[in-house]
């Protein structure tokens, strides 16, 4: 009679999944070249980091126009370094008076 094989340790405590990168609504210089990561302020004041798991995503939250750059989300403390941030969203909609027009966004 053989036993049972041991059952496979549940993680406890750790945090979520979170995709290894993730395409952040920008601002470009005349040049095209990235000026600013955009953020969003909350109407309770905190600020928020958007960001979109998929180009498909990104363009249905933000517009098919909008700049965007590709961040690695283990390098997402070294952006709120930059620029600070109190919260990060993924895969929410960008209010649409933030969105970059088609016309603007390309360079």
């Amino acid at each position: 009679m053989s036993t049972p094989p041991d059952e496979p340790a549940r993680p406890t405590g750790r945090a979520p999944l979170q995709p290894p990168v993730a395409y952040l609504p920008c601002r470009l210089d005349d040049e095209g070249n990235l000026a600013e990561v955009m953020m969003v302020e909350l109407a309770d004041g905190r600020v928020a980091l958007m960001g979109y798991t998929a180009l498909d995503r990104f363009a249905r939250a933000c517009g098919e126009g909008h700049p965007w750059v590709l961040w690695q989300t283990s390098a997402l403390e070294s952006l709120r370094e930059l620029k600070h941030y109190d919260v990060a969203y993924l895969d929410v909609p960008l209010p649409v008076a933030l969105r970059v027009p088609a016309a603007e966004g390309t360079a």
